[in-house]
């Protein structure tokens, strides 16, 4: 496949060894080779009593020491005894144990084994706070606490943290956000469709109920979860019918999501970005560029260098960002990685357990091995397949470049008449309009969602069919004199008008190689209500014009000489995103739906731009993860 180049720079591919954290030669996971010392017990079903007298349940892997141990704590909602390592992800808790640590994996309140009611986000500060201290006073245990896990595995961590347990040493979250509102339930406004509904139906509605012995509810919520495609269609999404809307037992926080469509106090009462500051641990956080929560880890990196809780917590703040989507870490034989991903082969391997495991060693046992004291960033360069590494978020040497949008017939492959001008413009240019049926909307070709490939799209892949379409506007740069480094956050500045008092603006960076084949490096949208704040969002007048800023997710991408860059204009990303229906009406009340005329104006008076993330040429890059990025 021609576009397999774009990504898999010729020579490296499969070539290289990949980090000490890559699959075995054999393609098993997890790997056997590198387990620790101590011989490892295990007691199952450990109980922990809570503030409030529910009892949560753990399973404690013990390493056979007469010394005091540090302990790494997993908090999840996915059940203790999988303990996140399939598909393709952590180590399992005996092989962390065996390195002579006692390891501790606890369903949360509501799941698996433990008692309580199960409500997300709502029950993991306090339930945190006095599990990290339960698991400091565990027989054996020297009062150290470390915590790992990915996802929402990740939030328990962050939750956790913002409540300053005095046992808790550092954290090490992956593939996890910022906020529960913006980058998680919804994205500039926007419903995460895609991700949400599948996610909480098949996953932690159908967990819930199992733990509280409603059988019947759990298989209908299966049932209906293998059906998410229908599900997906169905509105008004206030009486989505899998969660029972009816019935408070089943799944009342999903319908709260629904009601709290701005972030309001219902989320800020769960925020991380407006608590770093009650953060004083070290953190190692890991992420993938197409991964569903990515611009929140960025955003968490580069929140707690600045405002983390104390000086050994600013200074000792770690970010890997790699080639990877949700699950799987884009390892190949995991069975949900994109193909482009699985094609950056052994160089693209997560190094998590690894360099997991020495940020233990040094937060909790003290060893000098260099893993930490100064803030950094390791990323993987796409289209190289190299990592790289620096010291700020987004990179100190970023050299912010504005492109104008120009031409006019931009839509669909017919005209291709859109432009990337480094010159704004000048003589008046005639807008672009088209038409945004919500009943037709532009499907997602790939993206940042969750939680699996086969719900929520994910990953990078040709735009050639989204780009036929009338209703998607494409501009694109002259061909690239060099070879050029994009890595950071994209924003894209809009002048447009709309027919409807509410729709949404969607924008996609795209590389296009010499032959044409384009992949989709990451994308973002806006809905215009929200256009001046999440909290507070006011309608748009039909026919006024606004400028909108839609924000782009970060990516890093080394865009070849005589390729290109592009960017995609339009008006809806489903199943990534809900479909607006243009009504104004509240959000996930009504099936009704209307067409929107959508105008872009890109001409002096309304200088429509892209301002791209360059990287100037040059600096360290390897084909193996830096373990040691901080000599």
């Amino acid at each position: 496949m021609l576009a397999a180049t774009i990504l898999v720079l010729s020579g490296c591919g499969g070539s290289t060894s990949g980090p000490s954290g890559g699959q075995s030669a054999s393609g098993a996971w997890p790997p056997s080779r590198g387990r620790g010392k101590c011989a490892v017990g295990k007691q199952e079903n450990v109980p922990a009593t809570m503030r409030d007298g529910v009892v949560l349940k753990a399973d404690v892997y013990r390493p056979e020491t007469t010394d005091p141990v540090p302990v790494i704590l997993m908090r999840t909602q996915y059940g203790k005894s999988g303990a996140q390592v399939k598909p393709y992800r952590y180590q399992t808790p005996d092989w962390f144990a065996s390195h002579c640590y006692l390891v501790v994996v606890q369903d949360i309140r509501g799941q698996g084994a433990s008692g309580g009611t199960f409500t997300e986000f709502a029950n993991d500060r306090d339930d945190g706070y006095d599990s990290v201290e339960w698991a400091a006073r565990l027989p054996g245990s020297n009062g150290k606490v470390g915590m790992y896990g990915s996802s929402y595995v990740g939030a328990t961590q962050w939750l956790s943290a913002v409540t300053a347990p005095p046992h808790l040493v550092t954290i090490v979250p992956s593939n996890t956000a910022s906020d529960y509102y913006d980058g998680w339930t919804y994205q500039g406004g926007e419903f995460r469709l895609a991700f949400v509904e599948p996610w909480a139906t098949g996953t932690i509605a159908e967990t819930a109920a199992i733990n509280r012995g409603d059988t019947a509810t759990a298989k209908q919520l299966a049932a209906d979860a293998a059906q998410y495609t229908r599900w997906m269609g169905y509105r008004p999404y206030q009486q989505f019918p899998p969660m029972h809307p009816g019935d408070p037992a089943v799944a009342p926080w999903f319908f709260d999501w629904i009601r709290h469509s701005a972030r309001d106090n219902y989320w800020k009462q769960w925020s991380i970005r407006d608590r770093y500051p009650n953060v004083r641990v070290p953190v190692l956080d890991f992420e993938g560029w197409y991964d569903a929560f990515l611009a929140g880890g960025t955003e968490n990196f580069s929140g707690m260098v600045h405002d983390g809780g104390t000086p050994r917590a600013r200074s000792n703040q770690r970010l890997v960002i790699g080639p990877w989507d949700h699950v799987g870490w884009g390892r190949p034989g995991s069975g949900v990685s994109a193909p482009l991903l699985a094609a950056a082969g052994p160089a693209g391997d997560s190094p998590v357990n690894d360099l997991m495991l020495a940020w233990f060693d040094h937060f909790l046992k003290g060893q000098d091995n260099r893993v930490a004291g100064q803030p950094t960033v390791n990323y993987f360069l796409m289209g190289a397949n190299k990592w790289k590494t620096a010291t700020a978020w987004p990179l100190p040497n970023t050299h912010w470049t504005t492109y104008y949008l120009s031409g006019s017939g931009a839509n669909g492959l017919s005209g291709r008449l859109g432009a990337l001008s480094a010159e704004p413009p000048k003589d008046p240019q005639p807008p672009d309009t088209y038409d945004y049926d919500p009943l037709n909307p532009v499907p997602s070709a790939g993206g940042h969602s969750c939680c699996g490939a086969s719900s929520g799209p994910q990953g990078p892949y040709d735009q050639y069919v989204v780009e036929q379409r009338s209703d998607v506007l494409t501009y694109t740069t002259a061909p690239m004199s060099a070879d050029t480094e994009l890595t950071g956050p994209t924003e894209v500045k809009l002048w447009a008008s709309s027919t409807a008092p509410d729709t949404d603006f969607t924008a996609k960076l795209v590389a296009v190689a010499p032959d044409g084949s384009t992949i989709n490096l990451n994308n973002g949208i806006i809905r215009t209500p929200f256009r001046d704040s999440l909290d507070d969002p006011t309608p748009a007048a039909p026919g006024q014009t606004y400028q909108y800023t839609i924000r782009i997710w970060p990516t890093s991408y080394l865009v070849k000489a005589g390729s290109r860059i592009r960017v995609e204009i339009s008006s809806s990303d489903y199943p990534q995103f809900a479909p607006n229906p243009n009504t104004g009406q509240p959000f996930g009340a009504s099936a009704d739906t209307q067409i929107a005329t959508q105008t872009i104006l890109h001409d002096a008076a309304h200088p429509s731009s892209v301002v791209l993330p360059i990287i100037p040429a040059g600096g360290a890059a390897s084909s193996r993860f830096p373990m040691d990025a901080t000599r």
